[in-house]
């Protein structure tokens, strides 16, 4: 993990918190991309050159077919080093009950980021 955005309520839909930290014209001015969950759908919807990539949805009446099972298989293995980020950072108990003034939870989480970091990369 590289980078942390400003704690936000936990009602804070995934797509409103991309929208108000401006990440997709960040990712496009550095030239990368985001492989992200299906939380953030319909954030990026530039089919010709896409910044943010997430998986197929299914529903009851829209199954998916096996090259979308296929695509999701892949991008899942793609995360998984982000989820194992957010797994180290889970382990500080502290988080579990933090109760504070979102400013102060944003530097908490920084800080504990870098330690994290420091940590993991021992």
């Amino acid at each position: 993990m590289i980078w942390i955005s400003v704690a936000r309520p936990g009602r804070t839909h995934d797509n409103t918190a991309a929208r108000q930290d401006h990440v997709l014209a960040h990712l496009r001015a550095a030239g990368l991309g985001a492989l992200a969950d299906l939380g953030f759908r319909g954030l990026d919807n530039d089919v010709r050159d896409p910044v943010i990539v997430t998986g197929f949805h299914a529903s009851r009446t829209h199954k998916l077919i096996a090259g979308q099972r296929e695509a999701n298989r892949v991008l899942a293995v793609g995360r998984a080093p982000v989820d194992h980020g957010f797994a180290h950072l889970k382990n500080w108990r502290i988080l579990t009950k933090l109760r504070t003034d979102p400013a102060q939870a944003t530097r908490l989480l920084r800080a504990l980021l870098v330690l994290t970091n420091l940590e993991v990369n021992r």
